[in-house]
Formats: structure tokens, sequence, C-alpha cells
């Protein structure tokens, strides 16, 4: 069967399974089902890991300083084999690593998570590095060269010419959940991040009543507003302007816009730590405690403990694997391109990227969340340590008002009162909220307000008018969650924190999504050749458009299941031929290494 066949009978499979099933067949190994404990996905992913650890010695340690000195291009050669050197394939791969998972992906494991899941998060990586230096070793050896004399390598050439043709199915399995994957997590969950951070922004100045900014409720579950069709089509056009030019063109602009956005971002979460240095020492005891032992107030039910600590590690993971992509297979097809002959040297520099990305640059966003108190905000906050959580303070600029609270359960009816010190100064009633649903209450100069501080509490009534839990405060996702932090965090500098994050989100997209499509060129490449390649850019540029306009939930919850049904064939790939990966390792050591610098 020739891999074009295979490819669009394994494309059809995956629809007509997403189409009969539902998302539920492929999230499925995310979840706890039955009584199984650990998600198969984490087991896969972290067993695999620590397999490879073990089997090469503990390459993540032990082979770090070569890694440095190769990627400083000490041993760059100019005339051998590759597009890139070695800098520019790190960075080509930061760009689609270092980005949303660091603003979005981390806020949203300490949102479902609480602080314990940035833990799990660095466990991940410290065993992701060994997955990383494995696959972009095995990329190199195996990479082929196509009619143009560019590099064309990835784990669907590893496991074909690796593990032999009899695996071509395997192969195109990979390649076809590369290309997907390209669509959702590469491509539409950076498009909403970005999208969803402008339309903030532009809120925050006409507010959401604006002809640009209101949303048009288009169906029971999708509304979308003109801001956000806006940013699609610029994002669109942005990415697509990058994407025709190929990857010498990725990888020039890549090489700068990944060190310029790490740099900004990195400098702003260090003031805002300098400033909250003392709660820096609590930040990481929450983060140590939460992963092994949840609030008590939570763990009262037998088995309810290990319950809340396997979500803890399993949203660590997810958001983990989704940060420093070690183990997915994508971050290969970047390093497959790099200029040299010896693969392991490429493999020592691919290692560096979950400790980049995940041990430096997500615990600096997770500790900026602890230690600001932000993390406060969310739902894991909420639901396990406090259900009427937050401040209670509603901390006033002008004359308007605005409430945002979540109803944890149906309510007919909801009383709103605020304090200024002891004093009721506004009272009303409202009803018919649904589960899960924002409230938002305006009053623009109905009442008297002052600058300053008021108190607020809600109250809800259920159908037997009996009063039910309520949440008070704002619960935040994503890169809004990140944002809210910064913007209280650099509050002693300047109040326009959450620019930098909006700054950051730009950069941090638009690179991620210019490397991922590179990704799914050569998955397209494999699987149908060169001239298949600008039909998946015309796609691929139509799904930067539907990722501004879609929702969050949907968009997670398609990359994750796509994240893990690419993996899988990767990991198998890694353990088989770690036989062979252990002897190229052992051989390139024992030679001499030419410094070209010198």
């Amino acid at each position: 069967m020739s891999k074009k066949t295979g490819g669009l009978i394994s494309f059809g499979v995956i629809v007509l399974l997403l189409y009969s099933f539902g998302l539920e067949f492929y999230t499925g190994i995310w979840d706890f089902p039955g009584r199984r404990l650990v998600p198969l996905m984490v087991i896969a992913l972290l067993g695999t890991g620590i397999y490879t650890t073990i089997k090469l010695g503990f390459p993540q340690i032990k082979y770090l300083k070569h890694g440095l000195k190769v990627t400083r291009g000490d041993y760059d050669n100019p005339d051998e084999a590759g597009d890139l050197n070695h800098f520019q394939a790190l960075t080509t791969a930061l760009s689609a690593t270092v980005g949303i998972g660091n603003i979005a992906g981390v806020a949203t494991a300490i949102y479902y998570g609480g602080p314990g899941a940035l833990f799990w998060m660095w466990i991940t990586a410290f065993f992701g590095s060994a997955l990383k230096f494995a696959e972009c070793t095995l990329a190199v050896e195996y990479r082929d060269f196509n009619s143009k004399g560019m590099t064309a390598g990835g784990p669907m050439y590893t496991i074909e010419k690796g593990l032999g043709k009899q695996w071509r199915l395997l192969a195109i399995i990979f390649a076809c959940f590369a290309v997907i994957c390209s669509f959702a997590t590469g491509n539409a969950i950076q498009s909403f991040t970005l999208s969803d951070q402008i339309y903030s922004e532009v809120s925050q100045v006409v507010g959401t009543e604006h002809f640009l900014t209101f949303k048009h409720q288009l169906t029971d579950w999708y509304s979308v507003s003109i801001q956000q069709i806006i940013n699609g089509l610029l994002i669109a056009g942005i990415a697509g302007l990058v994407i025709i030019g190929g990857i010498k063109r990725i990888g020039n602009v890549t090489s700068y816009l990944a060190p310029i956005m790490a740099a900004i971002y990195v400098a702003a979460a260090l003031l805002i730590l300098i400033a909250n240095f003392s709660e820096i020492p609590l930040s990481f005891g929450k983060i140590f405690s939460m992963a092994f032992n949840p609030p008590a107030a939570v763990g009262g039910v037998a088995g309810g403990t290990l319950l809340i600590i396997m979500n803890t590690m399993l949203w660590g993971v997810k958001r983990g694997l989704y940060s420093n992509e070690a183990g997915q297979g994508s971050a290969p097809i970047a390093h497959s391109t790099a200029k040299t002959e010896y693969p392991v040297r490429e493999g020592v520099v691919a290692l560096l990227e979950p400790f980049i990305d995940t041990i430096i640059i997500c615990t600096l966003t997770g500790l900026v969340i602890i230690s600001t108190g932000t993390w406060q905000n969310t739902e894991y906050y909420a639901n396990r340590i406090n259900d009427k959580f937050g401040e209670n303070v509603l901390h006033t600029e002008d004359e308007s008002l605005e409430l945002n609270f979540k109803i944890m359960e149906k309510a007919k009816s909801i009383n709103v009162n605020l304090y200024n010190q002891d004093k009721v100064v506004y009272d009303t009633t409202f009803g018919n909220s649904d589960k899960g649903e924002y409230v938002v209450l305006y009053d623009d100069m109905d009442i008297n307000l002052e600058f300053g501080s008021y108190r607020y509490d809600v109250n809800a009534l259920n159908e037997k008018n009996e009063p039910i839990s309520t949440i008070t405060g704002k619960l935040v996702n994503g890169s809004l969650l990140t944002s809210k932090a910064f913007k209280k965090g650099l509050s002693w500098i300047f109040p326009y924190g959450d620019k930098i994050i909006t700054l950051g989100v730009l950069l941090f997209a638009i690179s991620t999504v210019i490397s991922w499509s590179f990704y799914g060129d050569r998955s397209t490449e494999y699987l149908f050749g060169e001239k298949a390649i600008p039909i998946y850019r015309i796609f691929y540029i139509t799904f930067v458009f539907i990722g501004a306009i879609a929702t969050l939930e949907a968009m997670w919850a398609f990359g994750d299941a796509a994240l893990a049904f690419m993996t899988f064939p990767n990991l198998i790939s890694i353990i088989m031929l770690s036989g062979v990966l252990k002897k190229m390792t052992k051989d390139y050591f024992e030679m001499d290494h030419i410094s070209y610098k010198e």
C-alpha cells in the first residue's frame, strides 16, 4: 500500500471515528476510565521517559554542557548537509514550544490542577529531556532529502527507515495525526489565545456592547463578535506571509523572535518575583505540598485525596507535554533540518528545550501566578479550598461597576450586596443563571461610587428558595489569568503589566503558528508528495482563522486528543530503536570533537 493511499484511508478512519463516537473517543486516553487510576497517556509518556533516561544513562545531565557548546556554534560547519545551523534549529523548535504553553498552558494547569501541577510539569520536563534527545537524534540519523535538496525528517521517516517498511502504516498514522495536530495544537489554540487577548484589550477601551465587541449569539453554544473575525483575518494574513517562504524564512524569523520574546517575558517575570521575594519560598511550599498532599478540606472522603493528586498529575503532564512537546514527535521535524553529520550532536541541542521551556519559563510563570495570589481566582481554589473564594473586594477606578462571579448550581435568583465599609450602598436581585455561566452586572452611573474599595457578597437561592453554594469573585483561565498576575505583580512599577502578556501572546502565538506550519508541511509531503504542500498551507491558514473565532474548550480538547495520538507512534519507535541510539551515543562521545571556531 502506497503512502498516499494509506494516508487517505487513515484520514477517513479518523474522521469516521470522530463522527461516530465523538471527541470523547479520542480524549479517553487522558481520562480516568473505569478503575484505572492513572490515565493511559501519563503511563506512556512518563514510562517511556523513565525507560529512555535509564537506558541512555541520564543524558539530560551528562550531556547538558556539551549541548550548550554545540548550540553556541562551537561545532558549526556550514559545509555539512542540512538547512539550518544548530541555533536556528533550536529556535525554530523553541518557537513552537515557548509560547502559549507558557502563558496559557501553565495557567490552565494551575486553574484545574492547582499549584501542585507545576511539580508534575517539572517531572515531565526532566524525563522529557531524554525523550527529546532520543527522538531528535534518530530524526537526523534517518532523515531524507527531497528533490529540492531540502531535509525531510521526523518520526515518520524514523519509523519507516529505522524499523523497516513493514512498519510503514505506523509512520503513516503518525504523519496523519501530525497534520491534524498542526491544525489544532500548533495553530488554532495559538490564534484563539491571541484573538481572545486582543478582544479583552479592545473591550477594556470600548466596552462589550460596542458593535466591534458585541458577541452575536449564532447557536445555543456559540457566539462571535466582529472583533474576533477581524483578529482571525489579521493573524491568518501575517502567518501566511511567512509560511509561504518555507523553512529558511521560518528559521530566519524565529531565530530573532524566539530570543526577543523570551527575554522580555523572563525580565518582566523576574521583576515580579523580586518584588514578591518573600513569597517565593511559600510558593514552592504550595507546589510541593499540593502535588502530594491536597488541602485537608478536600481529602476527607475515602479515596478522594488520591484522585485529586492524580488529577493534579494529569494536568501537569498534559500541559507539560503541550508546553515542551517532549516525546510528541514534532520537534524532531525541526531538528532534522540541522547542518550536521553527527545525529547525536543535534540530539544534545534538543535536550536543552525542556529545560529552557518548562524548567525556566514555565516555572517563572507559575511562580508569578502563585506568589501574587492570582491563583486564588481558579476553579481549583474555588472547588478544593474555598467555595466562597476571592477577596470579595471590588476596586473601582471610575464610576461604573462591573461584578463578575460564577454560580456553581442552577439558581432561581441571585442577590448582590455592595458594601462601603459596613454600609450597604447597593442591593439588587436577579435570576435565571445557568450552571457554569459567568454573570456580569453593569451599572453605569446609577449609583454614586467614589473611588476606592468596596466589599461585595453574592447569595443565590435554588428553586426551593434554599441557599446554595456560590463562588464570589472572578474565575480567570488561560492567558487572562497570567495577565491578571502580571498586572498585579508589576503594579509597583506601572499599572500596565498585563500589556506585557498581550505583547508576549502576540509574539509567542505568531512564532508558534509559523513553526508548526513546517511540521505539517513535512508530514504532508511524506504522505502525498511536494505538490500537496500548497493545498495543506491553504487549509492551515484557514484554521488560523477558525481558531480565532472558536471556543477555548473545543480547541484544547481537540488539540490534546490529536497530540496524544501523535505521540504514541513516536514513543514506540524510541523504545524499539533505543539499542541503536545507545550505540550511536557511545560512538559519538568516544570521538574527538573539533571546534570550527578555532
